[in-house]
Order: structure tokens, then sequence, then C-alpha cells
């Protein structure tokens, strides 16, 4: 049975949450969601191999935030039914759900099995998590491939 949530719980997911309202947090999830569509492990890896760009630094950061805070999970620092609402989560469902189709070659050419490893195993260890990544999946699919429809800006 789930230990309840509790205000420590509370807590702790909405300094996590403050966390996300820092000013370059916000310009690296609005990359991720608005401007980021890797298509491939090598458009993935063209960003991760250019240190010093900002969109290597939004890559890391954001990848590096999500990882961490699904760390807490895992390790039991964090109530999982608190953190994986959609209210709070739903960026790490939409992150891992637009990376997983490329992620097992993602791994493999990164020579990281683990990448992405905390945020797996948080959204699917649970059936409600499970669910909810299924809806994000189907999400981030029509969203590709209403993108592969748009004329491109010249």
């Amino acid at each position: 049975m789930p230990k309840k949530p509790t205000v420590a719980d509370a807590e702790l997911i909405l300094k996590l949450y403050d966390l996300r309202r820092e000013p370059e947090m916000r310009k690296a999830r609005n990359w991720w969601l608005m401007t980021f569509w890797p298509q491939t492990a090598e458009d993935f890896m063209k960003v991760a191999n250019a240190p010093g760009t900002p969109e290597n630094n939004w890559l890391r950061q954001v990848i590096g935030y999500w990882e961490m805070s699904a760390s807490l999970v895992l390790h039991g620092a964090a109530n999982a039914e608190l953190f994986l609402e959609t209210s709070f989560s739903g960026e790490m469902y939409f992150l891992y759900a637009k990376m997983q189709p490329i992620l097992k070659d993602l791994r493999q050419k990164m020579n990281s099995p683990r990448m992405f490893g905390n945020i797996e195993k948080v959204l699917t260890r649970s059936k409600d998590a499970r669910e909810r990544l299924r809806a994000f999946e189907t999400r981030v699919a029509a969203r590709r491939k209403a993108m592969a429809g748009e004329p491109k800006a010249s």
C-alpha cells in the first residue's frame, strides 16, 4: 500500500517546482518543449556533443533536473504518487515520450545504458504511470505527425 503523502512531501514537490521557475531553466524547458524534436540518436548527439552552446546547456539542465528528481522518488525521499501527478511531472512524461523512440539507439551510441534510466524506472514501475505515459506517447506521436506535415518556414 502506497505511503500517504506528508506535508514534507508536498514541500519537496513545491521546492522542485520552484527550481523549474528559474529564468535559465525556463529557457531550457521551453527549448525542449517547442524547438528540440530529435528524430534520431544523431540529432540528439549533435547537441550533446556541442559543449558551450546554449542548447547543450539546456539539454543537460533539463535531463539532469528530471533524472535527479526521479532519483528522489526511487530512493524514497519523495512520495511517488504525488510526484507522478501530471500537474507536477507532466513535463517529465512528455520528455520521456519524446525520447523513447530513439532511446535504445541513443543509449548504444552514447555508450550510456542508464541514460534516462531514473525517469524510465519511475514512469514504468506503476500501472497508473504507465497509462499516463501511453497517453503522452500518443500526444507526442500526433505532434510529430502534425510537424511533418507543416510547411517549412523560408
